[in-house]
């Protein structure tokens, strides 16, 4: 997920990840994970990440782990 330079630091990131985890509950998905990089770039992203929740954790669906990646889950319970 990347925001358009236009809209950073507005909350449109928080929106979009508020709306996709609203959607998983609804849907009576109990798990979200999710791969991003590591570096400044990615600071941003990953602190949003873990600012809702999300926690890091095992690589999954046939993705490798690397020094770059990060993997991360976020546990949603029963919806």
């Amino acid at each position: 997920m990347r925001t358009h330079p236009d809209f950073i630091g507005r909350g449109v990131g928080a929106r979009i990840l508020t709306t996709i985890i609203d959607a998983a509950k609804a849907r009576g998905i109990r798990r979200l994970s999710l791969e991003t990089g590591s570096g400044p770039s990615f600071q941003a992203a990953y602190s949003l990440y873990e600012k809702f929740g999300f926690r890091k954790g095992e690589a999954y669906a046939g993705y490798k782990q690397t020094d770059f990646n990060h993997f991360m889950h976020l546990d949603l319970g029963t919806a």
